[in-house]
């Protein structure tokens, strides 16, 4: 039997508990390539996705979905369940409707690539030519 030191041990021990736990994501904010939006804020995107502007049409990712909390953190410095009720809100007095959701990011290129007044977010490792990158979320 081949005996490992301690500390190897404990280091392989640490190895896996750290690569148990998700990385942050590289989000970007993604609209239509035909949209002649270049560059936009944060804040900017921030009023799309909580329906205090009408200039684009937000497409989610479902609730549960990690980088959805992640944005709504970062972006709009609340969590799913506040946006969702700030949403419910809005529906409920007849100023808008709410955001389509997907399941996964190829849903949300697709429904962004056929709709040119569409936003969302993905992952950066997801950006492909149909869509365009106009924000990288800090």
């Amino acid at each position: 039997m081949i005996r490992t030191p301690f500390f190897c041990r404990e280091a392989l021990l640490l190895v896996g508990i750290f690569s148990a736990i998700p990385a942050s994501a590289d989000i970007v904010i993604i609209v239509n390539p035909a949209n002649p939006a270049t560059r936009m804020f944060s804040t900017q995107a921030a009023q799309f996705f909580l329906g205090t502007s009408t200039m684009f049409t937000p497409i989610e990712h479902l609730e549960e979905a990690p980088i959805r909390a992640e944005f709504c953190k970062k972006v709009l410095d609340k969590d799913p369940s506040q946006v969702k009720a700030g949403w419910s809100k809005l529906v409920f007095s007849g100023r808008g409707k709410a955001p389509q959701e997907m399941k996964t990011a190829a849903e949300i290129k697709k429904a962004v690539n056929q709709n040119p007044n569409a936003i969302s977010y993905i992952d950066k490792s997801e950006v492909d030519d149909s869509v365009k990158v106009v924000a990288t979320v800090q």
